[in-house]
C-alpha cells in the first residue's frame, strides 16, 4: 500500500486503511447471496468457539475437529486456490467456462457421492464398523470422497479459471469435500480412538484420513506458502521410508493405514497445536478483532503518534511501540507488518528512512510482538501446553527479555536518527495528545486482561472479559458497539484466523511424525554426542535448528516443531526446561527477520518498494539483541527472574547497557560519529556482557567508558555535526 504526502498528514484515513489491510491479504470478496452465506459461516464459526468456550463445554475430540473442519470450509470459501489469470472467469470465453466445469464434473459426482452417503449413513445409523456396510462404505464413501478431492485439486491448480465476485465451483467442492471428512470422523469417533494407528484401523479410516491430510495442506499452501508444506510432505515421506535410511534417520516403516489414521489424533493433527488454536489463539484473535470493530486498537496507534510522533525519528518510535502493542495480540509476524506497516512505513520514509530501514525496523517491532507478554501472540499459551509450566510464570520470565529487545530496537531506531539528523511529524499533522490523554480509559480492556490473568482467572476467562470490556468502552466513544458491530468483529476474526488454523494443522502433522518415528529423541541423542556435553555448543546447535525450521515458517508452527525436536535434548544436558524453551522460542521468532528466509521482513519490503534481501539484512541488524538475550538468559537466569531481587535488578541494568552498546556498535553512533576500530570494542564490550558476572560486567563498563572519553579526547563538534548531515 503507497501513501502520498496527503494521505500521510491525515493519520485518521492511514489508520481505516489498516482495518481494511489486516483482512484483505489475498481474500476473496463475494457478491450477492454467496457474500452472506459465507459471512453467516463466519460469524458461526467465531461464535461456536466463544460459546463453547465459556457456555457449552463440548467433548475435546469432536469441538477440535469442527474447528479444523470449519476452518478448511471457510478457508476454501474465501481463498482462491491460485493466481488468477489475467481475464477473470466472469470475462472468460463461454467455451473455455464449460470446459472448465464439463472438467470439473467428475470429481463433482464423486463428492457428492461421498457426501450424500456420508448423510445416509449418518440418518440411518450404519457405519463402515458394522460388516453389511463395510463394502459399501468404501466404493460410496471413502474412494469416492478422495478421488474426487484430488481430482478437483488437479483441475483447480492447471485450469485456473477464476473470478472474484463469486465462490469457484471447485472451491465449494473442496468446502463439501471438509463436510464429508468432518462429519466421518466426528461420527465414528469412538472407533477411530480405539483403533487409529493399529491393524484395527478400516480402509474407510485411511481413506477419509488422507482426504483430510491433503486438504490441510491445501489449504496451508494457500494462506502460508509452500515452505510449511514442503516441510510437511518431507516428514510424511520420512515415515514410509525409514527403512531405507541411514544412522540416526533409520526407523522400522509403517503402513498406510496406520500412519495416516495415527496422524489424525491427538498425537498428531488434533494434538496440541490444534488444542492451542482452537482456544487461545482464536479467543485472543477475536479480542483483536473486537479491538478493530470498536476502534479501541486505532486509539493505541494514535496515542502512539501523540506521544512519540514529533520526537526525532517518531514515526520509527511508534512503529516499535504500536507494532509490538498490536504484534503480541496478532499472532503472525508478517500479517503485523502488513497491518500497522502500512501505516508507519511510509511515514517513516517521509522523515528520512530509506525505504529498506523503514520496512526491517517495522519487521523487528511486529516480530518483537511474538515475545512480548501476556499474549506473545499465543506462545506462551503453546510452551504452558508442551511443558506444563504454568502460564503465570511462564509470562513472569518473558518480561525483562522482552523489555531487552524492545530497548535495543528503540536505541537502533534512536540512534539511526541522530546519526542522519532526522526530525519528528509537525505536531500540527498530529493527533492531539491532550484529546487523547482524556480518552485514557480506552486502555481499560488491556488493563482488565492483564489484571484478570495475574488474578489467577482463566486464559478463556481473561480473554472474554477483555472482549467484554472493549464492547463496553466503546459506548464512550462515537463508535459505539451495537449488535451489527459485535457480529462484524465475530465475522473478521473468523477471517483472521484461518491461516493460524491450517498452519497449527501442518504442524501437527509434523509433530505427529516426530511421535510416531521417534526421530525427536534420536535427534535430541544426535545432537548430544555433537556437543559432546557442552551445554553451550548444544544451543549453538539448537539455535541454527530453530531459525533453519522458522525460515518460511509462522511462529507457532516453528516453536511447535522446535520444541518436539529439540527441546529434550537440551532438557536432558541440565538445561532448565523454562531455559531451553525460551531459548527455542525466540529463536523461532527471529527466524521471520533472518536472511535468507525473512516472511516479516519481506512482508515490509512489498509495502516500502524495497529490495527483499537488503531489507532481511537490515531488519536482521535491528533486531540483533534477539540473537544475544537467549544467551543472556542461559548464562543469567535471573533474567527469567529465576533468583532474588537484588539479582535481577543486576543482570537486567548491566543487560541493559550491554544492549546499548551493542546498538551503539551496529549503528556506529555513540555520543558521536565513531570508525571501525572503536565500533568493535563496543562490540566486545556488549558481548562480555552476556555472562553477568561481575567481571565481565565491569569490563564491559570499562571499555564503554573508554570509547566515550577517546569520542570526548578526539571528536570535535563540526565532525560530529558533518555525520549527522
Amino acid at each position: 500500500m503507497k501513501a502520498t504526502a496527503d494521505d500521510t498528514a491525515d493519520l485518521n484515513t492511514l489508520t481505516k486503511k489498516v482495518d481494511a489491510e489486516i483482512i484483505s491479504v489475498n481474500q476473496r470478496v463475494p457478491v450477492g447471496f454467496s457474500a452472506w452465506f459465507v459471512v453467516a459461516l463466519c460469524i458461526l464459526y467465531t461464535g461456536f468457539h466463544v460459546g463453547v468456550m465459556n457456555l457449552y463445554p463440548l467433548e475435546t475430540w469432536t469441538y477440535r475437529l469442527i474447528h479444523v473442519g470449519g476452518g478448511l470450509v471457510l478457508g476454501f470459501l474465501l481463498f482462491s486456490g491460485s493466481s488468477l489469470p489475467a481475464m477473470g472467469a466472469a470475462k472468460a470465453p463461454s467455451l473455455a467456462r464449460r470446459t472448465y466445469l464439463m472438467l470439473l464434473a467428475p470429481g463433482a459426482a464423486a463428492i457428492l457421492l461421498a457426501f450424500a452417503t456420508s448423510v445416509q449413513f449418518w440418518v440411518t445409523g450404519q457405519g463402515a464398523d458394522q460388516a453389511a456396510s463395510k463394502t459399501a462404505m468404501e466404493w460410496s464413501f471413502s474412494l469416492p470422497l478422495l478421488g474426487g478431492t484430488v481430482w478437483v485439486l488437479l483441475v483447480a491448480w492447471f485450469f485456473p479459471l477464476r473470478d472474484r465476485g463469486r465462490i469457484d465451483p471447485a472451491d465449494a467442492l473442496l468446502a463439501i469435500a471438509a463436510v464429508a471428512v468432518t462429519a466421518y470422523i466426528i461420527f465414528h469417533a469412538p472407533f477411530l480412538r480405539l483403533r487409529a494407528g493399529t491393524a484395527l484401523a478400516k480402509q474407510a479410516d485411511m481413506y477419509a484420513a488422507i482426504t483430510g491430510v491433503i486438504l490441510i495442506l491445501e489449504l496451508t499452501r494457500r494462506l502460508a506458502g509452500l515452505a510449511l508444506v514442503i516441510i510437511a510432505a518431507i516428514f510424511i515421506i520420512y515415515s514410509f521410508v525409514g527403512p531405507w535410511l541411514p544412522g540416526v534417520l533409520q526407523h522400522r516403516g509403517y503402513s498406510a493405514s496406520r500412519f495416516f489414521t495415527y496422524v489424525f489424533t491427538d498425537q498428531g493433527i488434533l494434538g496440541p497445536t490444534i488444542a492451542i488454536s482452537s482456544t487461545y489463539i482464536i479467543l485472543f484473535v477475536t479480542f483483536a478483532a473486537f479491538l478493530q470493530a470498536s476502534r479501541v486498537g486505532e486509539y493505541f496507534v494514535n496515542f502512539a503518534f501523540a506521544a512519540a510522533g514529533g520526537a526525532r525519528g517518531g514515526p520509527a518510535k511508534v512503529a516499535v511501540l504500536g507494532s509490538g502493542l498490536m504484534g503480541m495480540i496478532n499472532g503472525t509476524s508478517a500479517g503485523n507488518v502488513v497491518a500497522t506497516g502500512s501505516l508507519t512505513i511510509p511515514l517513516m520514509k517521509r522523515v528520512g528512512y530509506k525505504p529498506q530501514t523503514a520496512a526491517a525496523i517495522e519487521a523487528a517491532a511486529s516480530s518483537g510482538g511474538q515475545i512480548m507478554p501476556p499474549i506473545m501472540g499465543a506462545g506462551a499459551f503453546i510452551m504452558s501446553e508442551i511443558t506444563a509450566i504454568a502460564y503465570r510464570d511462564i509470562v513472569i520470565a518473558a518480561i525483562i527479555p522482552a523489555v531487552l529487545y524492545f530497548a535495543s530496537v528503540y536505541f537502533m531506531v534512536d540512534l539511526a536518527a541522530q546519526k542522519f539528523g532526522m526530525k519528528g511529524l509537525p505536531r500540527d499533522q498530529l493527533p492531539k495528545f491532550a484529546k487523547l490523554a482524556r480518552q485514557v480509559y480506552l486502555f481499560i480492556p488491556i488493563f482488565i486482561l492483564i489484571g484478570a490473568l495475574f488474578m489467577g482467572y482463566s486464559v478463556i476467562r481473561a480473554g472474554t472479559l477483555a472482549m467484554i470490556a472493549a464492547t463496553v468502552v466503546s459506548w464512550l466513544t462515537p463508535y459505539k458497539m451495537g449488535v451489527r458491530s459485535i457480529l462484524y468483529a465475530l465475522e473478521i476474526a473468523a477471517k483472521m484466523s484461518l491461516q493460524l488454523v491450517a498452519v497449527c494443522a501442518a504442524a501437527g502433522i509434523i509433530v505427529g511424525v516426530i511421535a510416531l518415528t521417534g526421530v525427536g529423541t534420536r535427534f535430541s541423542s544426535l545432537l548430544l554426542g555433537l556437543a559432546d556435553h557442552n551445554q553451550a555448543i548444544a544451543l549453538f546447535f539448537a539455535m541454527l535448528v530453530a531459525i533453519v525450521l522458522g525460515m518460511g515458517m509462522p511462529t507457532t508452527a516453528a516453536y511447535a516443531v522446535a520444541a518436539s525436536v529439540i527441546a529434550p535434548g537440551l532438557v536432558q544436558m541440565g538445561i532448565p526446561v523454562l531455559t531451553a524453551h525460551f531459548f527455542i522460542f525466540y529463536f523461532a521468532v527471529m527466524s521471520a527477520i533472518t536472511p535468507p528466509v525473512a516472511l516479516a521482513a519481506y512482508a515490509g519490503a512489498a509495502i516500502a518498494q524495497s529490495d527483499p534481501m537488503r531489507t532481511s539484512v537490515e531488519s536482521f541488524k535491528m533486531g540483533l539483541a534477539a540473537f544475544v538475550v537467549p544467551f543472556m538468559f542461559f548464562t543469567s537466569p535471573a533474567l527469567l527472574m529465576q533468583g532474588s531481587t537484588f539479582e535481577i535488578i543486576h543482570v537486567f541494568v548491566s543487560a541493559a547497557f550491554g544492549i546499548y552498546l551493542l546498538s551503539s556498535a551496529v549503528q556506529g553512533w555513540f555520543f558521536g560519529l565513531i570508525a571501525w576500530p572503536l565500533r568493535l570494542v563496543l562490540l566486545v564490550a556488549a558481548l562480555a556482557m552476556i555472562d553477568g558476572g561481575w567481571l565481565t560486567d565491569s569490563v564491559g563498563l570499562a571499555a564503554g567508558l573508554l570509547v566515550w572519553a577517546l569520542q570526548k579526547r578526539l571528536l570535535t563538534p563540526t565532525s560530529i555535526s558533518r555525520g549527522a548531515d
